[in-house]
Order: C-alpha cells, then structure tokens, then sequence
C-alpha cells in the first residue's frame, strides 16, 4: 500500500496472468506479432518512393521563414498576402527570423490591418458587419440568466465581453472622427 509500512504484494508471475486473464499474453511469442518484421530497423527501408517529394507550383510569390532555404514542398494557397496587411507580415518573413518576438509581433500587426480593413470593406456592401455581434439575442433569450447559478467559469469574464467587443469599433469611430476633424480645419485654413 502507498504511505504505509506494509510491503507490496508481488506481481503475479506469467502463468498466473495467463490462468487468471483469457488471452493475457498472446503477443508474447515474436513469431505470433504480425508487426515484427516491420519492428525491425533496416536504414534503407524508409517507404518512400522518392528521394525528394515533388514541389508544388508557386503561381504568387509565397512568405517563407529566412532560416529555410526553400519553400515546403507543400504549402496552402487559400489566404493570399494583398495590401497593407499582405506587405507587413512579407516584411515580418523577409526581415526577422521566426525566433524573434518581432516577428510574431508584426504579424499580429498584419491580422490587425486585416481585420480593420475587412471592417471597412464591410461598410461598401449593403449588409455592414454589426460591431456587437449576439448582444440583441443576449437580452431576448436570457443569455446571463441561464449562466448563472449553474457554476460556470465563463460568468467571470462576463464584465469584460462589452469592452473587448465594442473597444475597436469605439477606437476606430474615435480616429474616423479626428480624420474627419483635421481635413475639415485643413479646408478651412
């Protein structure tokens, strides 16, 4: 037993497994493993069929880390780079290796842009995305009151959810206001 004095009893030798448990050790004997041969290690046995795999076209030039000497062989074409965001996070690959916070940072800084712009671009279309997303359906289906009381760990943050997902649309709304401000002193002046 643990933290007492008494001694452990012995484990149970194979033949008594083997009477105790219905098929205990049928493995036991390599000749009755039908992975054995594959078990053993042979260098030159490795089941590829090439001794490089062949590369993908790369219709648009692809961002690739400055510690590889090559792009992937394969590597996803669904969210090419384009604009503002596309020439930060080339910069982020060009310039700094992937072991620098720098980085990392600038490409948070490319998704940033990424996200504003989709924002923006929301605007010209005749359904503009709506800055709080759920909040109506909140309050016309009791989405607090069926949290609360039932021990969840999501009650704390609550207070939190209206500043995360109305600061950048406030902030945002902040600096279409000052630009408007100073082109309209700039007419005047």
């Amino acid at each position: 037993m643990a933290y007492t004095a008494d001694k452990p009893p012995l484990p149970l030798s194979t033949d008594e497994l083997r009477a105790r448990i219905p098929g205990w050790g049928v493995d036991l004997d390599p000749a009755n493993r039908p992975s054995v041969p594959r078990e053993r290690f042979d260098p030159t046995l490795n089941g590829a069929r090439w001794d490089f795999p062949e590369r993908q076209p790369e219709k648009l030039p692809r961002e690739r880390s400055v510690e590889h000497k090559f792009l992937t062989p394969v590597f996803g074409t669904s969210c090419p780079t384009r604009g503002v965001s596309g020439a930060i996070r080339k910069y982020a690959y060009r310039h700094h290796s992937e072991a620098r916070i720098r980085h990392w940072l600038l490409l948070i800084v490319g998704d940033r842009v990424e996200s504003l712009g989709s924002s923006l671009r929301s605007f010209a279309t005749l359904r503009p995305d709506k800055p709080a997303t759920g909040l109506r359906t909140e309050l016309s289906h009791r989405g607090l009151r069926s949290r609360l009381g039932k021990g969840r760990a999501d009650v704390k943050h609550h207070p939190l959810d209206p500043v995360i997902v109305l600061t950048p649309w406030v902030l945002r709304a902040g600096g279409v206001y000052v630009l408007a401000r100073a082109l309209a002193r700039k007419r005047r002046g």
